[in-house]
């Protein structure tokens, strides 16, 4: 098959971390995804929970050598002049599995072919091609311009937060719970002496339930003055996987286009989602009885086509104080449960 001309382009994407509902984690990864004609290549991969080699918390010189790899300047790292696309985001285990792709080059072009799934050195192209992607032609020109400004490391930013509120114990909980997933997190009570260059390390500034809006305001302020245009996040309520979604959504700043997840809304009756590809989808209701109780459901899972969806709800797993969290492989979005028919 004759390779078609195809634009080239990278741009920032993650892999949501998380606390998931088995008391497992899910590690938070920024990375650059690779956008072809415009659109994520991973979105082509259905329900693929993977990241591509250029992440944000690989050592320094590994992050170089990936990108003078897909620049050709060093020898191919698997059989066939096979590169690495997309790895396992937990340990990036070849073994694990990961999507690979022939690099080459053609005049003053690159070219990428022959997709497949890989577990070992070689790949098997009749049984684990993805045989409808591919191949590319990328102009040699565009395509070294993007992968070569990624050498200045303007790409490499970590993920923090500040933490702001009453109850210590809590706060402390959570910020254990964001470090295991790999985001940095600290606690504080009040923003005002902390230096401007401390505070564009922070992402999203998160405000417990007793904060009361003079302090907030104070906060703002500060990040206002520094420059910082961290997100703001209000607790829902004092259950730490429920804040850890709200704090991986306002890290997420990609425009609607570029995530899998766009839309999440709840009712007693059902949840209304909407994708932009072919994805798995987790929605996990947490209510809060009159003891102020967690209470956990795992509500749906399953693999969902673009558009919206309409999926049923068990009234008595949602009602009072409840809120859903929506969960893809690449995003995640949380809503509280209300009353009415979902949009």
């Amino acid at each position: 098959m004759a390779a078609e001309y195809a634009t080239f382009g990278l741009a920032p994407a993650m892999r949501a971390g998380g606390v998931l509902a088995d008391g497992d984690y899910q590690v938070h990864r920024d990375f650059m995804d690779f956008i072809v004609d415009g659109r994520p290549l991973l979105f082509r991969l259905s329900d693929l929970d993977a990241v591509s080699p250029l992440a944000a918390d690989v050592p320094p010189a590994i992050f170089a050598a990936q990108v003078r790899g897909l620049l050709l300047e060093t020898d191919a790292p698997l059989p066939g002049g096979r590169h690495v696309i997309y790895g396992c985001p937990e340990c990036e285990d070849l073994a694990c599995g990961a999507v690979t792709a022939v690099i080459l080059r053609d005049g003053d072009d690159f070219v990428w072919r022959d997709f497949a799934w890989q577990t070992g050195d070689h790949a098997d192209l009749e049984f684990n091609g993805y045989h409808g992607i591919g191949p590319y032609r990328f102009p040699g020109a565009e395509y070294r311009a993007a992968l070569a400004a990624l050498l200045d490391g303007s790409a490499r930013t970590g993920r923090r937060v500040l933490l702001i509120g009453a109850r210590v114990a809590l706060l402390a909980r959570l910020a254990a719970a964001l470090r295991t997933i790999g985001i940095g997190a600290d606690i504080t009570e009040d923003a005002g002496d902390v230096p401007a260059d401390e505070l564009r390390a922070y992402g999203a500034v998160v405000f417990g339930h007793a904060v009361p809006e003079e302090r907030r305001a104070a906060v703002r302020r500060a990040f206002a003055d520094a420059g910082v245009e961290a997100a703001h996040v209000d607790g829902l309520a004092p259950v730490v996987p429920l804040l850890v979604a709200q704090i991986e959504h306002a890290l997420d700043r990609r425009p609607a286009g570029r995530r899998r997840l766009t839309g999440l809304t709840a009712t007693g009756a059902a949840a209304g989602v909407e994708v932009t590809s072919p994805c798995r989808v987790r929605l996990t209701a947490y209510r809060v009885d009159r003891l102020r109780r967690v209470h956990t459901h795992e509500v749906f899972d399953g693999v969902l086509d673009p558009g919206g969806h309409r999926l049923a709800l068990d009234p008595r797993t949602v009602k009072g104080e409840c809120f859903l969290v929506a969960r893809t492989p690449g995003s995640v979005l949380v809503t509280a449960v209300g009353q009415g028919e979902p949009d």
